[in-house]
């Protein structure tokens, strides 16, 4: 009887772990993903305007992040930046995922093996010029250019967008390679 209840017991848990795994949240409460995203407009070279700081990319200056389309459908991310403390370039790359559909600016990437957090695209431009990104928790947040720099306009726009999701947009830290006044 014991030996039953054990493994009655852990077939719960074990069932309980699938159902939060699968169950998590990978856009904050609130905050919603851009519809009518085109993938293929997305791909392409993107500069780091502005970001909320992270352990990951501390210290990083002229941050650019480079989506490729891979033969299975998921999108190659290539993250680079140059690291100040240490004084050389930094790269990484990853794979990224649509969580709903390709319509949907809702993703999500992993850099390291099978652990995956949130990238969803919270506004663009309809020339898919500028673009702001969530993370799966208000902790991250970034500006994104397909050039160095940001009109005051369009960065205007997103911090109203963001504050009002609920970012807290005084933390953001501005990419030394633009400027935010132009």
């Amino acid at each position: 009887m014991k030996k039953r209840l054990l493994i009655t017991g852990g077939i719960f848990a074990l069932a309980a772990v699938v159902i939060l795994l699968k169950s998590k949240r990978t856009i904050p409460k609130g905050v919603k993903a851009v519809g009518n995203f085109d993938q293929l407009k997305y791909l392409g070279k993107w500069f780091e305007i502005a970001r909320l700081d992270h352990r990951f990319e501390k210290n990083q200056t002229y941050v650019t992040a480079q989506y490729d389309l891979n033969a299975d459908g998921s999108i190659k991310v290539t993250n680079s930046g140059f690291d100040t403390k240490k004084n050389r370039e930094r790269s990484v790359v990853g794979k990224a995922r649509f969580v709903k559909d390709e319509h949907t600016g809702m993703l999500e990437v992993s850099f390291f093996g099978p652990f995956y957090s949130g990238y969803n695209i919270i506004a663009i431009d309809k020339d898919y010029k500028y673009a702001l990104v969530a993370g799966k928790t208000r902790d991250y947040l970034w500006l994104l250019s397909r050039a160095g720099t940001m009109p005051k306009s369009v960065i205007n726009n997103y911090l109203k967008i963001a504050e009002k999701a609920g970012y807290d947009t005084s933390k953001l830290v501005w990419t030394p390679q633009a400027s935010h006044a132009s």
